[in-house]
């Protein structure tokens, strides 16, 4: 089950648009307020239907709902290649919400009841850490040919349409996964019972303080990596056009293809880095000693990042605020193992997929509130200064390190 596993996550990543999607939305006509508001519904959406979605894969079965995020992820692909306004954008938002809403927290889920199967809850971070790692490969690979699929076509639209292919690959490796994989069963397949466990579910999540700590530090670190990271696009735009003019003036690409030369190595080194942090979260764990106290070292080191991100950003040094950006995905690939292993110690089997989803809905939240704030904050810099248009991204970053880090503790040993 395993490698089944690491096929979800690398087929998962076939993301070809990923890359470039904040490229190919201003490539449209959009500003960065208009493309904060996407985001901002984006989020808005997926924490609506999120917690429903994890009680309903604990009552209906986990493997079916995962077959419907991925058939709601190919509905939004197929939208966005064929997007011509902006009310059709927010149609292609809607389903990948609901792709969204109905994957997170499930699949991790049905690995930790893997794990319990095997008698191996100890490698809680280990095994994910190492599924994660597949993503971050598949992410790799992909963004090789997502560069490839724009260079070739001239443009961002294909690279919408070719996510299919792995998405209807990955429907066919969930019909192979056991029944076992579902959980227990919580009650009857009706949508009274549906309630009854989201209701149970949400209570003991709200009423243990642990848990609603980890709720708080992950709409802090996630909610503002997720409406943040996609601005290093077109910071590595802006390289390429002046690196591709300078090395080459005679030639006759396009802005796609330009920033298809330099997005394309980069994003593979950033997900290189990031498979590979994945892999090793459980190190800081054994160096560390506890996974409370592991998290509060990486707000620390989230929070000298940011920093160090606020003058290159107000100057606008673009190789450091590549660098930074880069810096940022691999933290995020360290703090994410470690955080959904600490809410699997704090959680119940049979409430596993719901907190999961609380957790994501508490993300959802956040990114939902921040990235419009961000886009409008950037337009407005960019346009009346001061400084670089993107150093409000670092200020909001470091002022939520500061204060979590501030707020945590070194941790103790999780309660059973």
């Amino acid at each position: 089950m395993l490698r089944r596993f690491c096929l979800y996550g690398f087929l998962k990543n076939q993301q070809y648009y990923e890359p470039f999607l904040l490229l190919a939305l201003v490539d449209k006509g959009l500003s960065y307020s208009v493309i904060g508001l996407l985001y901002g519904f984006r989020e808005i959406m997926a924490n609506l239907f999120e917690i429903p979605s994890g009680a309903m894969a604990d009552v209906y079965g986990r493997r079916k709902s995962m077959i419907l995020s991925f058939t709601a992820y190919i509905f939004s692909f197929a939208i966005f290649g064929l997007s011509k306004s902006v009310w059709l954008l927010f149609a292609a938002m809607f389903f990948f919400a609901i792709g969204d809403a109905f994957r997170t927290g499930t699949h991790k889920a049905m690995i930790f009841t893997w794990l319990r199967l095997q008698g191996r809850e100890k490698e809680r971070t280990k095994v994910y850490g190492i599924t994660r790692s597949w993503s971050k490969i598949g992410s790799a690979v992909s963004v090789v040919l997502a560069g490839v699929f724009v260079f070739a076509s001239e443009g961002y639209v294909y690279i919408f349409y070719v996510c299919i292919v792995p998405y209807v690959l990955g429907i066919v490796n969930f019909l192979f996964y056991p029944v076992e994989l579902d959980g227990p069963k919580v009650g009857d397949a009706s949508l009274r019972a549906t309630a009854s466990h989201l209701r149970e579910a949400f209570t003991a999540a709200i009423r243990e303080s642990a848990i609603r700590r980890l709720i708080a530090e992950s709409m802090g670190f996630e909610g503002v990596f997720k409406a943040a990271k996609d601005y290093v696009q077109p910071v590595l735009k802006a390289s390429a056009v002046l690196f591709i003019g300078s090395c080459f003036a005679d030639n006759d690409w396009t802005e796609p293809q330009q920033a298809a030369v330099l997005i394309s190595p980069v994003f593979f080194v950033l997900y290189a880095l990031s498979a590979a942090a994945s892999r090793n979260a459980h190190r800081l764990v054994s160096l560390y000693g506890k996974e409370d106290r592991t998290a509060r070292y990486l707000w620390a080191i989230n929070a000298l990042v940011f920093a160090a991100l606020l003058p290159v950003m107000y100057l606008s040094i673009e190789w450091a605020v590549i660098l930074g950006f880069i810096a940022l995905h691999v933290m995020q690939n360290f703090w994410r193992p470690v955080l959904i292993s600490r809410f699997d110690a704090h959680s119940s089997e049979s409430h596993g997929a719901t907190v999961l989803s609380i957790e994501s809905q508490g993300k959802s939240l956040a990114t939902a509130v921040i990235a419009p704030i961000l886009g409008f904050a950037v337009d407005t810099v960019e346009t009346h200064g001061p400084g670089g248009e993107f150093w409000p991204i670092a200020a909001l970053g470091l002022l939520v390190a500061i204060v979590m880090f501030a707020t945590s503790k070194m941790g103790s040993k999780p309660s059973t």
